[in-house]
C-alpha cells in the first residue's frame, strides 16, 4: 500500500472509532510496524489533521474534521456499482431509490477519466424469477433495527408451525433468494433467524430497548465466527 493511501486509510478508521485506538491495533491492520504508525500520525498531526494521542491510551481524532473528496479507483466503482444493482434488485423500492441516489452523488464528484470507467463496467446484478417475496415492509423493518424499537410479529415456521414472536432487530442478512431478519427473541432468549417472507403481521412496537452486551449483534457475530471456526477444525479431523 502506497503511505499516502495509507494516511488516508488511518484517517478513515480514526474517524469511524468511537473510542481511542491504539498504535498496535493500528500498525496490526495496516501491517507496518509500530514505526511506522507512530511517523504516519505525526505525519498526518503536521499536515494539519486535528488526532490527538496519549501514551498507554491510543489516538482519536476529531470528529468535526472534515477529509477532502474521495477518489475511487476503476476496481472499487465497479464493486460500488455492483452494490447498487444488487440493492435495487433485492430490496424494495424505496431503498433502491437511495441506492441510485447515492450512485448520483458518486457520479456528481467523479473526474472525467473515472466516468469513463463507469460506462466500461461490466459486473452486474440482474432481477431475478427466483426473489422470493415477503409482505413486511423492508424499510420499515430497517428503521426499527437503526431505531432498536422492539417488534411484534407472526412466524410460519419450516414445520408449518404458527407462533407470536417479540423480538429485538439486529440485522438483516441476504442469503439470495432469501433475506433473513436476525434478532434476540424473547420468547425463545435466544438469537434467532427469521425468515421475511414467513412473517406477518409485523408491527412496530413503542417500546425501545437498551444496548445489553449479550444480546447484540457483535456478540451474535462473535458467537456464529467461534462456532465457523469449531466446524472448521472438526472437518479437518475428518477420515473421510
Amino acid at each position: 500500500m502506497r503511505k499516502a493511501d495509507r494516511l488516508n486509510d488511518i484517517v478513515h478508521h480514526l474517524r469511524r472509532m468511537h473510542q481511542a485506538v491504539t498504535a498496535q491495533t493500528l500498525a496490526e491492520i495496516f501491517e507496518v510496524s509500530h514505526r511506522t504508525i507512530y511517523r504516519d500520525i505525526q505525519d498526518l498531526i503536521n499536515s494539519g489533521v486535528p488526532i490527538l494521542g496519549e501514551a498507554g491510551v491510543g489516538y482519536v481524532i476529531d470528529k468535526k474534521y472534515h477529509l477532502p473528496p474521495i477518489m475511487f479507483d476503476a476496481d472499487e466503482l465497479e464493486a460500488i456499482a455492483l452494490g447498487i444493482s444488487m440493492v435495487s434488485n433485492w430490496t424494495d423500492e424505496k431503498f433502491a431509490e437511495k441506492a441510485q441516489s447515492a450512485y448520483k452523488k458518486i457520479q456528481a464528484t467523479l473526474p472525467a477519466p473515472l466516468i469513463n470507467e463507469l460506462h466500461q463496467i461490466s459486473t452486474f446484478s440482474a432481477p431475478s424469477r427466483y426473489k422470493i417475496p415477503w409482505e413486511v415492509n423492508f424499510t420499515e423493518v430497517r428503521e426499527c433495527i437503526r431505531r432498536k424499537h422492539l417488534v411484534s410479529f407472526s412466524y410460519l415456521d419450516l414445520n408449518e408451525q404458527q407462533s407470536t414472536r417479540v423480538v429485538r432487530p439486529l440485522a438483516l442478512i441476504s442469503f439470495s433468494p432469501i433475506w433473513l431478519l436476525t434478532g434476540w427473541c424473547e420468547l425463545r432468549n435466544a438469537f434467532r433467524n427469521f425468515r421475511l417472507d414467513r412473517i406477518s403481521e409485523f408491527t412496530k412496537l413503542n417500546t425501545r430497548y437498551k444496548d445489553e452486551k449479550d444480546k447484540s449483534l457483535a456478540t451474535y457475530l462473535k458467537m456464529i465466527k467461534e462456532e465457523e471456526n469449531a466446524a472448521s477444525k472438526s472437518d479437518g479431523n475428518c477420515d473421510c
